[in-house]
């Protein structure tokens, strides 16, 4: 049988009560076969027998207490453990998006370099005509990557305006 079952729990908790109701329903008390000596002495054996009760009636109050404490506690820490396998899971996502993300960055740049090298054995009038339709941005990584001389030429064919625009993204440090 499982014993960490809720409806296990419930069961057990369930006998516990109606075992001590029972024993308070039906104490076997010494009132019952016991002949007082003075009506005095009744008295204070009914008060101690009715302390008795309270104090029985007390433990299974407490008894029923503590078994649902126990029960919210392993709650508790059943979602605690969820919770931190969730957030163990989430970091170890996060470290591989991290990665991904540099693989594709190191890629990126590698074909940049790439392209810059071929730009840099075209024709500089040519260079310049293709730089000067493309994203500012990848002209500029383009440039970036070239020899200085060959950057220079490609920059000298191009419009001014073109040529101003890619300077200052150029020069521009860009945080990404």
């Amino acid at each position: 049988m499982n014993t960490t079952s809720p409806y296990y729990k419930l069961l057990h908790l369930f006998c516990i009560a109606y075992s001590l109701s029972l024993f308070l329903v039906f104490p076997a008390t010494a009132s019952e076969k016991k002949e007082f000596e003075s009506v005095e002495e009744r008295r204070i054996f009914n008060l101690m027998e009715q302390e008795q009760k309270k104090i029985k009636q007390r433990k299974m109050d407490l008894l029923l207490r503590e078994n649902e404490l126990k029960s919210l506690q392993e709650s508790v820490d059943n979602k605690l453990a969820e919770i931190e396998k969730k957030l163990t899971e989430l970091k170890n996502l996060q470290k591989k998006i991290a990665e991904s993300l540099k693989e594709k960055t190191a890629a990126e740049k590698k074909k940049i370099q790439d392209l810059s090298a071929i730009y840099e054995k075209m024709e500089p009038d040519k260079a310049a005509l293709a730089i000067s339709g493309m994203d500012p941005k990848l002209a500029s990584g383009l440039l970036e990557n070239m020899k200085p001389k060959s950057a220079a030429k490609v920059l000298n064919m191009l419009d001014k305006n073109k040529a101003t625009q890619l300077s200052t993204t150029f020069t521009t440090i860009q945080l990404e």
